[in-house]
């Protein structure tokens, strides 16, 4: 245990918490099983330690442990957790405890047994946690999102900005811009986001191109068959797959295509994309009341983030399916999007937007919002694209 808590103590003294995350004013506290799902590189690990720092420092009853530490698996995490409780813990910050063996099994016997013990865990965007059977009713789950662009500028400038819902976007993006532009000049930053901003890590990667692939590679090799047992012989599909949706898509989804094109059946095109869309590398979008869970295809899908649209494609990116991927990394988090004939998405089934470039706002249906790319402000029903990135 005393090496648990230099370690510990070592994170800490090394952290140096360079932005708040949203998320953080979020979490319930007086929850006592609090569950922070996310991909891999947003950022779950230091958003356990900054938790730790701001709500618990110099708190000897607070402990950040990998729960694959070796002293763990050999302990028991259940074992460890009583050990902890009986020298006087009170919260304890568990990181990637899905990949200790019947993690969940043991966390409930853990809330049962210990009430006076708050638990905060995070785990791979791929695992189910609120119908879990052992955690379904007793946990609380967060999503945390890759860096926002609001959350990007204030790393980059070290200024504070607002969150905005869509709705008030929507409805006072003009008054709302001209407050940001005293501060900061947007588009001057907007492009280094789509390259790289979306991942914390840049910060400390001198290659971000290279940290994506490794990821995107651990994703496809480790995270999706762990979870769903598929046998190494198909990750190449896999793989396909998402090469695939990278470099042609944006347009409508043919399964019968998909299926031709990677050698495998419809149904199993299906899995994998659904597979990839809870690992955070796609985005599907499914017409309005639909959704995986009602058996329907999608209609249309999209890298998760620009970030990963240019790590795959490099300089063969589709501005217009980046701006698009864009839209949607921002939007998801906090809204439901749909498919609509329409429009580009149907934002809470309320707001028909579509994305453009600079100064094709004209060809848009009436009635549609548009989202242009590359305007510093907008006016009326023309909103600057950048803006959906204060959203969170």
């Amino acid at each position: 245990m005393n090496s648990l808590v230099s370690t510990h103590k070592t994170l800490l003294k090394e952290r140096v918490s360079s932005i708040r995350r949203g998320l953080m004013g979020q979490i319930d506290r007086n929850s006592r099983l609090i569950a922070v799902k996310g991909s891999r590189g947003v950022g779950k690990t230091n958003f356990l330690l900054d938790y730790c720092k701001e709500f618990h420092k110099q708190d000897n009853t607070c402990l950040y442990v990998n729960v694959n530490n070796l002293f763990i698996v050999n302990d028991g995490l259940f074992h460890f957790v009583e050990h902890f409780y009986k020298l006087g813990g009170k919260v304890l910050l568990l990181d990637q405890a899905h990949k200790y063996p019947e993690w969940d099994k043991e966390l409930r016997a853990c809330y049962d047994a210990f009430p006076e013990l708050q638990i905060i865990f995070t785990s791979s965007s791929i695992v189910r946690i609120k119908s879990n059977p052992y955690l379904k009713g007793v946990v609380d789950m967060y999503n945390l999102s890759g860096l926002s662009f609001r959350e990007f500028l204030e790393l980059e400038t070290g200024q504070s900005f607002p969150v905005y819902s869509f709705p008030e976007i929507i409805e006072n993006h003009e008054q709302i811009v001209e407050g940001i532009l005293k501060n900061v000049r947007p588009l001057a930053h907007f492009v280094h986001y789509l390259d790289y901003g979306y991942y914390p890590i840049y910060l400390e990667e001198k290659s971000h191109i290279d940290y994506l692939l490794k990821n995107i590679n651990l994703t496809l090799e480790f995270d999706i068959p762990y979870a769903n047992q598929i046998e190494l012989k198909y990750l190449v599909k896999l793989k396909q797959l998402l090469y695939i949706a990278a470099k042609e898509y944006g347009c409508n989804v043919n399964i019968s295509k998909l299926s031709q094109e990677i050698g495998v059946s419809r149904a199993t095109v299906s899995n994998y994309l659904n597979y990839m869309k809870n690992a955070r590398l796609l985005t599907l979008l499914y017409e309005e009341g639909s959704d995986d869970d009602c058996g329907k295809k999608p209609k249309k899908l999209y890298l998760h983030n620009p970030n990963l649209l240019n790590a795959i494609c490099l300089d063969e990116v589709n501005p217009a399916v980046l701006r698009k991927s864009f839209f949607l990394s921002q939007l998801c988090p906090v809204s439901r999007i749909n498919y609509t004939e329409n429009a580009d998405f149907l934002v809470d089934g309320k707001y028909e937007i579509t994305i453009c470039e600079e100064g094709k706002a004209s060809r848009v249906e009436p009635g549609v919002k548009v989202m242009e790319d590359m305007i510093e402000r907008g006016k009326g029903d023309v909103i600057p694209l950048w803006l959906a990135g204060f959203t969170y």
